[in-house]
């Protein structure tokens, strides 16, 4: 499988963010990569080499303040910001390949960035592959901590606040995986209640998504043992959508991060098969 590059890519407001770039030979398409709110992209590298090895060349920058990215540590200004990142994000994709269309692939909270990419960029958005995603979660700051942020917002927006999520057992039962999570230096623990409100106002988008110009392809991964993500509402929203060209793959016996399985082939298959089958955009 082709490895992965490590390389920095220039987002608009100069900020720097690291990111992992596949590209093989001739590539049939072009594929942008949002991970969760806690990780980055590290945990995500063998489905993105599965992706490479279909052809498709693959960007998955870690987001601002996130994995690699040192600057502004949990931070984001506002959910125009989050946005504007995206869109950067696809502009260098598309640039560096050539390709008029992109296809997304959000995990978890990433689900969140993606749709709200689509509904943004709909002329230039294919498809979107929703791992687990983050449109509806179980798991929240509590209501003590949702009034602290909301007093930060008034003063001090870049307070950090936890992540509710640093317990392994959340993500995965897989020994080898909550070994990896345990030793991850570069998981994110904390974000600012400006990411926090950024969060909920991209709920908003998501919400009016079935309103949507985007008529693209949407491929929606259920993990079935999901201790994070609200399955059932998840599946509603996506009958709503009434899509065209819509699936969901579930797993039954699976936890929230489908890539930390004992064995995620199964996953790795039904992702990279789905999105090549739908690379009909050539570059120029």
């Amino acid at each position: 499988m082709l490895d992965c590059t490590m390389e920095s890519i220039a987002l608009s407001d100069g900020y720097r963010a690291h990111a992992r770039w596949w590209c093989p030979p001739n590539p049939r398409g072009a594929v942008l990569y949002f991970h969760g709110i806690q990780s980055h992209g590290g945990w995500y590298e063998r489905s993105g080499a599965h992706l490479a090895d279909r052809q498709l060349a693959v960007l998955m920058p870690d987001r601002r303040g996130s994995g690699r990215n040192r600057q502004q540590r949990g931070h984001v200004d506002s959910v125009e910001r989050c946005i504007q990142d995206g869109k950067d994000a696809l502009e260098i994709i598309q640039q560096r390949t050539g390709f008029a269309t992109v296809h997304l692939v959000g995990v978890s909270w990433g689900g969140r960035l993606a749709v709200a990419l689509a509904d943004a960029e709909p002329q230039r958005v294919r498809t979107i592959s929703l791992v687990a995603p983050g449109l509806f979660p179980k798991v929240d700051i509590s209501t003590g901590e949702k009034l602290r942020v909301a007093m930060s917002m008034l003063n001090e927006r870049s307070r950090l606040f936890d992540i509710p999520l640093d317990d392994p057992g959340l993500f995965t039962t897989n020994p080898e995986r909550i070994a990896f999570f345990r030793a991850d230096e570069l998981k994110l623990t904390q974000v600012s209640a400006s990411f926090l409100l950024a969060s909920r106002r991209l709920d908003r988008r998501i919400r009016r998504f079935e309103r949507s110009d985007w008529k693209g392809a949407v491929h929606l991964f259920l993990a079935g043992r999901d201790k994070i993500i609200d399955n059932e509402p998840t599946r509603r929203w996506f009958h709503n959508l009434a899509l065209s060209d819509g699936k969901i793959s579930e797993y039954a016996d699976a936890e929230h991060t489908l890539e930390f399985e004992p064995d995620p082939d199964a996953f790795f298959s039904a992702l990279t098969d789905w999105i090549a089958e739908r690379c009909d955009s050539r570059p120029g």
